[in-house]
């Protein structure tokens, strides 16, 4: 595949027909319940398989033990809750590895499978296409919130049931469309993936996103307005900045929520503007709430513009 798109996994041709989509990813704990962290960081490594346009064949343990904090009965939490993600998505658990460390951390090596001739690649979008995104913007300003004893309730329920969510669902629904091109939304934000797939620095595509058209997790106005705001988030800002234009009111005020680093976020789906109103319809249909939030268009000045 080549490392200038800065596709979301590794694709190996085996034949004509058939790839294998690899991929590893793992996170420290983004919530406290330690069956909702392991199902949270197995959504967010299964992800890019999803969004290569692959299905999940076989997954491997990614386990660092913070053996000085966390027993062993929490330990089997985690791994449970992610074992319960495996299943979910069709995989086979084959097996894995831990280390003793100071930091507890968690994810997953999958392995996935996919037509060669079916890939979704994160930079090939075309100038027309609207935008698609699958889940809310805030987890990472509300998981920041529930370290520092200021998250709700309920906002803790939803951002775990966000994060817990597999992307999955939605890229088989969207199997059934033209899709040009598919990321995920983590760790660089809806503005730094948004980037990747225009294409970079030197891309002939910008994104024009609609900031008020972009669904948010519930309280995040309010906690980014009380100074919470992960450090992934403002280094986003801080490197992305130069690229990117914002103008009216609401992308001044909340700029920072589109930088957000995000963990186990949503697909974004680039593909012809005609399709997108049965792709939303087909989406709600099975339960997931999914949003124009944009189009592309030749790029003038910014690489993305928040509007």
């Amino acid at each position: 595949m080549g490392f200038e798109g800065s596709d979301d996994a590794a694709v190996v041709q085996l034949t004509d027909t058939l790839a294998a989509v690899l991929t590893i990813d793992f996170i420290t704990p983004v919530v406290d319940d330690p069956f909702a962290f392991g199902t949270i960081a197995a959504a967010n490594a299964l992800s890019d398989v999803f969004a290569m346009g692959g299905e999940a064949k076989s997954a491997l343990n990614v386990l660092a033990w913070d053996k000085c904090n966390v027993d062993q009965a929490c330990v089997q939490e985690i791994l449970r809750g992610g074992l319960s993600k495996i299943n979910e998505a069709g995989a086979a658990l084959v097996g894995g590895h831990s280390v003793a460390d100071k930091e507890q951390k968690y994810g997953l090596s999958v392995m996935g499978l996919v037509n060669p001739q079916r890939i979704w690649r994160n930079n090939t979008p075309q100038i027309g296409d609207s935008l698609l995104l699958t889940k809310p913007l805030g987890s990472g300003i509300l998981s920041t919130a529930l370290k520092r004893g200021k998250a709700s309730a309920s906002e803790i329920d939803e951002v775990t049931r966000v994060m817990s969510t597999l992307n999955l669902y939605a890229a088989r629904v969207m199997q059934g469309f033209g899709v040009h091109a598919c990321t995920d939304i983590t760790g660089f934000g809806l503005v730094g993936h948004a980037f990747e797939m225009a294409g970079g620095a030197g891309g002939i595509c910008a994104l024009n996103i609609d900031t008020s058209a972009v669904p948010l997790m519930g309280g995040v106005k309010e906690r980014l307005a009380g100074g919470i705001l992960p450090g992934g988030s403002s280094a986003n800002r801080e490197s992305l900045g130069k690229h990117v234009g914002i103008q009216g009111e609401n992308a001044q005020a909340y700029a920072n929520i589109f930088f957000d680093a995000q963990t186990s976020g949503g697909l974004l789906f680039a593909l012809p503007q005609d399709q997108a109103p049965k792709a939303l319809e087909a989406l709600r249909k099975e339960g997931i709430a999914g949003a124009c939030i944009g189009d592309v268009t030749q790029r003038k000045t910014w690489a993305i513009t928040l509007g």
